[in-house]
């Protein structure tokens, strides 16, 4: 109401007795009015998007300010099926954004030109006075791809029209739409990286449309889609079309893949031509040390990045966590194939040892919305949720277990975790060695042991955790793809270190074995670029 008295357009007013104070008393004010000025400015120049104190992904980078995130932005769809359904709706009526994408052009002078334009992109950033902000920070900028749509909106379109009526079974029984669901991990990836600017939320992560501003390559090939829903022949001619047309990219041929981040999560996927793009960053649900889906040499931790299956039921928020607390009564639970290949075998001896155990429910799993329900169910009645290896390492029912609240335990000898440097694991999930859990009454045992007060902590951290696991368009601040940027955004020295390496080396040269290992005698002449 002060205010309102010193504006007062009456001067005759009470209001006008304020007028006249002493000097003292209006340098006070002044200071104050200019103190409260700043703060307010200061204020809402913040993000209005809430993340953790250590995190950096508020910057920006000197090429390209990334913009700050839509208050009115809608609300995420977390199903595969109904955010697809909206993007290609809304994709069809608008024109791609232009990029400089080469098509099935590559040539040696073009790649020249890129990275003569990257190196002194690189050495203006490194040599300004100050140094640009971005060079420490993990915001990455990324050029994505527009592919021929035989690769993208084609695959996509072939899925949403033949989703509802297939009935089509893996060699296992599974359901192969649902399987595409759960490695759908591509599509939210590129979703996320192509939407609008305006209805973009995530900070540490933007495209650009220049690929010298870019550090990194996305190749938007649904390499999943591809492989369940054509013919064989079909799909192989497709990788092969795929791969030639990403290797004649300028970009590509400048650095040999290094930079270029390929989804093959799905662990068949691709399986043909991968060979081919082994130096590029693969998207993989696991390491799989078996040999029987990587070959060695194709895949390791520094280059590659591991993301979450998308779980294959609802997410029990706090409200279902509290409405469940006091209906958890099964001990361990587990509902799914209980014989796998591979680095699954271990689930039969499990059957074997827990069969009939008080307290204990293994049971075979079922395709359709009944299987689901009744994991579900199950699931959300369950104190621990046990998940062994699958056909490789990794297996969906640990993400099933983390957004059910029921506490995962690992048994998975050889299994690799996604974002592992951002979490912590051991705060939300049990690890047992193979060779102790096949043993009669001893994983019973180490579950009993658990102190309860370890139980509800474990508990409300998955709480806390279950947001990192689900997918969703738009893309949210914490989630999966955002951990994705932010773990490839660690290895972006690196990349640039093995580019450059990789560009001066010399037939001869003293090859030191690292993750990039190569004989002497295969090291080639150096590339003029």
């Amino acid at each position: 109401m002060a205010g309102m008295r010193f504006n007062s357009p009456n001067p005759g007013s009470r209001s006008f007795s304020f007028a006249r104070p002493s000097c003292v008393l209006i340098a006070s004010l002044s200071l104050l009015a200019l103190a409260s000025v700043f703060f307010f400015s200061s204020s809402s120049s913040s993000s209005c998007i809430e993340t953790p104190s250590h995190s950096h992904s508020s910057s920006t980078v000197p090429l390209l300010r990334n913009p700050n995130p839509n208050p009115n932005s809608p609300t995420p769809d977390y199903s595969f099926v109904a955010s697809l359904e909206k993007f290609l709706a809304s994709r069809s009526s608008k024109a791609s954004p232009s990029t400089d994408t080469v098509a099935g052009v590559g040539n040696e002078a073009a790649a020249r030109k890129l990275d003569g334009a990257i190196w002194r992109r690189d050495m203006h950033a490194l040599l300004s006075d100050p140094p640009d902000s971005w060079s420490g920070l993990p915001t990455v900028r990324v050029f994505v791809y527009e592919m021929p749509a035989k690769f993208t909106y084609d695959l996509l379109w072939l899925f949403q029209n033949t989703y509802k009526d297939t009935t089509n079974l893996t060699s296992n029984g599974s359901p192969v739409h649902r399987l595409i669901e759960q490695h759908s991990i591509d599509y939210w990836l590129w979703a996320d990286l192509v939407a609008p600017r305006s209805e973009r939320l995530l900070k540490n992560v933007i495209r650009v449309h220049q690929q010298e501003e870019a550090d990194l390559f996305y190749i938007p090939f649904f390499t999943t889609i591809s492989f369940f829903l054509l013919e064989k022949q079909h799909c192989k001619a497709l990788y092969r079309d795929a791969l030639k047309w990403v290797m004649d990219q300028p970009a590509w041929q400048r650095s040999e893949g290094r930079d270029h981040v390929l989804p093959v999560h799905h662990p068949w996927s691709f399986k043909s031509v991968r060979r081919f793009m082994k130096k590029a960053i693969w998207i993989l649900p696991d390491m799989d040390s078996t040999g029987n889906w990587y070959k060695p040499g194709q895949v390791w931790l520094e280059k590659d990045l591991i993301l979450p299956y998308v779980p294959n039921v609802d997410l029990c928020d706090e409200h279902c966590l509290r409405e469940t607390q006091s209906k958890r009564s099964t001990l361990l639970f587990f509902r799914g194939r209980l014989k796998r290949n591979a680095g699954g075998k271990v689930r039969s001896k499990l059957v074997e040892v827990l069969r009939d155990t008080a307290g204990v429910i293994v049971e075979e799993g079922s395709a359709g919305i009944s299987g689901k329900e009744a994991a579900q169910y199950g699931m959300r009645r369950s104190i621990f949720c046990l998940s062994p290896a699958g056909d490789t390492p990794s297996s969906a029912r640990l993400f099933d277990a983390i957004v059910s609240g029921c506490i995962p335990v690992i048994v998975s000898d050889e299994l690799e975790l996604p974002f592992e440097g951002l979490l912590d694991y051991r705060k939300i999930a049990l690890f047992a060695s193979s060779m102790d859990a096949v043993q009669p009454g001893w994983l019973v045992k180490f579950l009993k042991d658990i102190d309860s007060m370890q139980v509800k902590e474990m508990q409300e951290d998955l709480a806390k955790h279950s947001r990192h696991f689900l997918y969703s368009h738009p893309a949210q601040p914490l989630g999966p793809e955002d951990f994705a940027w932010r773990m490839i955004a660690g290895k972006l020295m690196n990349i640039k270190q093995q580019v450059r390496r990789s560009q001066r080396m010399v037939k001869g040269s003293r090859s030191l074995c690292t993750c990039d290992c190569s004989s002497p005698s295969n090291v080639s002449s150096p590339r003029r670029i």
